[in-house]
């Protein structure tokens, strides 16, 4: 089991009430309990809709190998790929809530662990308990410490966590750097400095971004950087001070940073910008490590057509996020789902995924011997360092507190008005705080 320390944004939960689930059979003919009301068989479920974001470069190949995993287990199931592209998940979301609105949900679909799920789906009510399927499974024994309470409420866990990813990396282009004389940075000092070189030796925009979420990502490592893991986490637990000279500090490094990024930013996607590495039009980038999936689909090889590190600032801190899918309530295809779930949830689903997908798997016991070398670097420093949560990618804030710092964002992107931008932080967490 992972041991982990420093994430504080959860308690956890004391216990959890596990319902047993009879189940039988197999090659596509389990009979499922649990929850509410009992399903049919699996095998006469003639399809699962499953609903993701994941809809190009290593999350869509990764999906399909996930799917050709769930075929071969369960070939007499039809599986529905209702995937929406762009704004990691946003555009998915939107369709979503309207389906969910409509009365209309599609079986299974993608939430992050933390305040997107149990604030929105669990809140509202629009999702089972999966108890029965921890139980089924022995998924416990198997999934860390740190993301049960994540996905957790009152006793209840309400997802099937397919992955782990890391948000703070930096990646850069190797022969960039070694032609301009440049090391890795690892402070925050250093990587302005790094910066300044490389415009002064004729390189407009040294730090890829693209899009307004992937500013917000840019955002929430910078601020990391800046204040810490106890800092960062202290803005969420509510004993943090958005008004204090830390964060006013911190708002203006990410202000900094902003002024050696791209022009076109907002026209471009989260793989355009890691293009803009490869080709050494860009020395580096700062995502998630998806980015290192679309890499490796490119054929481009590691530590030779790019390179990776904790964003500077951030050596021995873990920001993550985690990928789960959910049951919803009254799932057209209820078993169907379940045995979706099963699949996600499996040893043999995740090693299929993660690797392709450019993420580490939830559970404990993954095959390193399929993870590349970037892979399990991540595997390594998630069972070391100190776990703290991403606010892009659902962790940390709920849905109206995230909007509403996505706002104040979208109105800093123009005026670049630290001290108005800071304002409408404090405005946020006094109006939204997680609930």
């Amino acid at each position: 089991m992972y041991r982990r320390k420093g994430l504080r944004l959860f308690a956890v939960v004391a216990a959890f009430a596990l319902i047993a689930a009879a189940c039988g059979g197999g090659g596509g003919e389990t009979t499922t309990t649990g929850g509410e009301g009992t399903g049919t068989t699996a095998a006469a479920a003639s399809e699962v809709e499953v609903f993701s974001w994941w809809t190009g470069g290593g999350e869509a190949a990764g999906l399909e190998a996930m799917i050709k995993v769930f075929n071969e287990k369960y070939p007499n199931i039809k599986f529905v790929n209702s995937a929406v592209a762009g704004g990691a998940g946003t555009n998915a979301r939107a369709v979503l809530a309207s389906r969910l609105q409509a009365n209309d949900p599609p079986d299974s679909w993608q939430g992050h662990a933390g305040w997107e799920l149990i604030g929105t789906y669990v809140a509202a009510d629009q999702i089972e308990p999966l108890n029965f399927l921890y139980d089924q499974e022995g998924w416990l024994d198997v999934m860390p410490d740190t993301l049960i309470p994540l996905i957790s409420k009152d006793g209840n866990i309400y997802s099937v966590p397919v992955n782990i990813h890391r948000a703070n990396v930096l990646w850069m282009n190797p022969t960039v750097l070694s032609d301009n004389g440049i090391s890795v940075p690892t402070t925050l000092d250093e990587f302005f400095t790094a910066l300044d070189t490389l415009k002064a030796n004729g390189m407009d925009a040294p730090l890829a971004m693209g899009e307004q979420w992937t500013s917000m990502h840019l955002l929430e490592t910078i601020m990391l950087a800046s204040l810490g893991a106890d800092g960062w986490n202290s803005l969420w637990d509510g004993t943090g001070d958005w008004s204090s000279a830390e964060v006013t500090k911190a708002l203006e490094n990410f202000a900094k940073v902003l002024d050696y990024t791209n022009s076109d930013a907002s026209a471009l996607s989260w793989q355009d910008a890691g293009q803009l590495v490869l080709d050494g039009s860009a020395a580096f980038n700062i995502m998630g490590d998806w980015q290192e999936g679309f890499f490796r689909e490119l054929g481009k090889t590691p530590k030779t057509d790019y390179d990776w590190a904790p964003v500077p600032g951030t050596p021995g801190t873990f920001q993550f996020l985690s990928d789960s899918f959910v049951l919803a309530k009254g799932a057209p295809h209820r078993d169907a789902a379940i045995a979706w779930l099963t699949v996600a949830g499996s040893r043999e689903g995740q090693d299929a995924f993660n690797p392709v997908k450019g993420s580490i798997p939830a559970r404990n016991d993954g095959d390193r011997s399929l993870y590349g070398e970037y892979l399990l670097s991540a595997m390594d420093d998630w069972a070391s360092n100190t776990v703290v949560g991403s606010l892009t990618h659902g962790v940390v804030a709920n849905d109206s507190w995230k909007s509403e710092i996505d706002t104040a964002l979208g109105l800093f992107l123009s005026n670049k008005d630290v001290a108005a931008f800071q304002d409408a932080l404090v405005a946020a967490a006094a109006a939204s705080p997680n609930q």
